[in-house]
């Protein structure tokens, strides 16, 4: 028993199946979305940067507020950080099959027979005289029995530990998962607030053009009153006056769904927040400078990309477990045990007993099994590599797409500004003309619309590019920041540092 119990020792050092690696996987020296913006509001540049709270370069109390709440209250978050939990527990599950079971045990057995024990196992009386009296005396047989006992699985060829292995990574892929449902929410709250800001803004524009459309109205009837124009005019003016006063409901009604869509985000009921965000506040402005790193940053950055590669090492991991079922397994099994037919005596020396024992046990024929069970453990693997290469694919994606759609909304936000401009001292010329009698008022009816229209776009555009950056902060992984109190370090950082 000892020799056996020291070879399995000396051989505990053995894990087969293969040891995981991290992928070298390429990515590009830089992002290629060129600036096209001779004189960009924000210029983007390859510097590293903290963005784990990136929604506070925006300096907006409320936005920072409403991302503070959000991260400590929303359902999914919670469930996420549930998740963690869970499969930090489901680690000592695993780690738990290679230490010894020991149990406490306990019975009594109370045997009563009205036979006597000879009589009961032939199932008949002995002949003689003492026949009788024998068969009505019976049996009364107590057994008290009390101990411990143990049984070990020896992790020889190392299942137990490349079960670990994979419990450990799965654990790192929950925590990835849950720091990328970080990553979306604050980009959520973020744009659904820029939503709600600029269609404040809008409002704004729409109700001074309504107050100066009411005005001129009041202007033309007043002259057609004096016979200087005719109901015509008059009629234009109520017209374009109505059709701007319906552009305000849509207005008010998106206002309200985003409003909506921030408490549900907060995990409050949707109108929690309507006396809280009916103040109106600008669009958070952006940045003179936009440092966006580069694109090997994503690898550390974005905890979709960690998440996939975690899997990949769980996956590696568990084509070990599937190889161990090839090898034997060793057990070991012991008991101190109690005995005694009277309680009295059941702690008496003489009630002692022990066991020991060793068994082994080497899968011969299994049909196919096994090995279809490591094939398939294999293909696992290469599912996960797969999902990580898409993963890092798809996020240097994002970060290229999201440049280039924050690099041409910039260069039509000079564009639209321009318009604006032009629009508005065209409105004011056209009104002098009317006034002077040099132009129909058709013409400035024409004037008050394309001005409506052009500073409409400008503010749609000026908070698209706001928009445009939240969606950037998010491609390059910003949202995140690892607390003692959410999820300890591991050694999956380790790798990322190699």
């Amino acid at each position: 028993m000892k020799r056996m119990l020291l070879s399995c020792l000396l051989l505990a050092g053995c894990t087969v199946g293969p040891d995981y690696k991290k992928p070298d996987m390429p990515v590009p020296a830089s992002f290629s979305a060129p600036s096209q913006v001779s004189a960009p509001l924000s210029m983007p540049v390859s510097e590293s940067v903290d963005l784990s709270r990136w929604w506070q370069q925006f300096h907006d109390a409320e936005l920072e507020s409403l991302v503070t709440r959000a991260l400590a209250q929303n359902p999914d978050q919670l469930t996420a950080e549930s998740r963690v939990r869970e499969a930090r527990e489901q680690e000592i599950v695993a780690g738990a099959k290679g230490l010894p079971q020991v149990n406490a045990i306990g019975n009594t057995v109370h045997f009563h027979s009205n036979s006597s024990p000879l009589q009961a196992l032939t199932g008949g009386q002995r002949g003689g005289s003492g026949g009788g009296a024998a068969a009505s005396s019976g049996t009364d047989l107590k057994i008290y029995s009390a101990g411990f006992d143990a049984t070990w699985e020896i992790d020889i060829f190392g299942q137990v530990r490349r079960s670990v292995e994979a419990a450990a990574a799965g654990t790192e892929a929950a925590r990835w998962q849950m720091r990328d449902g970080e990553v979306t929410l604050t980009a959520e709250i973020a744009a659904d607030y820029v939503s709600l800001r600029s269609d404040q803004a809008r409002l704004v524009i729409l109700d001074a053009e309504i107050k100066s459309q009411q005005e001129a109205l009041k202007l033309i009837a007043a002259r057609a009153k004096a016979g200087f124009v005719t109901e015509l005019d008059v009629n234009q003016q109520r017209q374009l006056l109505a059709s701007t006063e319906a552009e305000r409901p849509p207005l008010l009604g998106d206002m309200l769904a985003m409003r909506h869509a921030i408490a549900v985000l907060m995990g409050e009921q949707p109108g929690a927040l309507d006396t809280e965000l009916d103040a109106t506040a600008p669009v958070p402005p952006v940045p003179p400078r936009l440092p966006v790193g580069l694109p090997s940053d994503l690898l550390r950055a974005r905890p979709d990309i960690r998440m996939a590669e975690r899997r990949l090492a769980q996956a590696t991991a568990e084509i070990g477990v599937a190889v161990a079922d090839l090898y034997p397994k060793f057990d070991l099994l012991g008991a101190v045990t109690l005995t005694s037919s009277h309680f009295s005596s059941l702690f008496s020396g003489n009630s002692l007993g022990e066991i020991g024992a060793g068994s082994i046990t080497w899968p011969i024929f299994h049909g196919g099994q096994i090995h279809a069970n490591i094939r398939a453990k294999e293909e696992e693997e290469k599912q996960a590599y797969y999902a990580y290469q898409k993963a890092v694919l798809g996020g240097i994606q994002n970060a290229e797409d999201a440049l280039v759609r924050y690099e041409t909304e910039q260069q039509r936000f000079v564009a639209l500004e321009e318009g604006e401009k032009t629009a508005r001292a065209s409105t004011a010329l056209a009104l002098q003309q009317y006034r002077a009698g040099l132009v129909m008022y058709t013409s400035v009816l024409q004037a008050q619309t394309t001005q409506l229209s052009a500073e409409d776009n400008l503010a749609q555009s000026r908070a698209g590019l706001t928009a445009d950056l939240v969606s950037l902060y998010k491609a390059l992984g910003g949202g995140w920041k690892d607390e003692g109190d959410k999820a300890a370090p591991h050694e999956a950082d380790a790798l990322f540092e190699q």
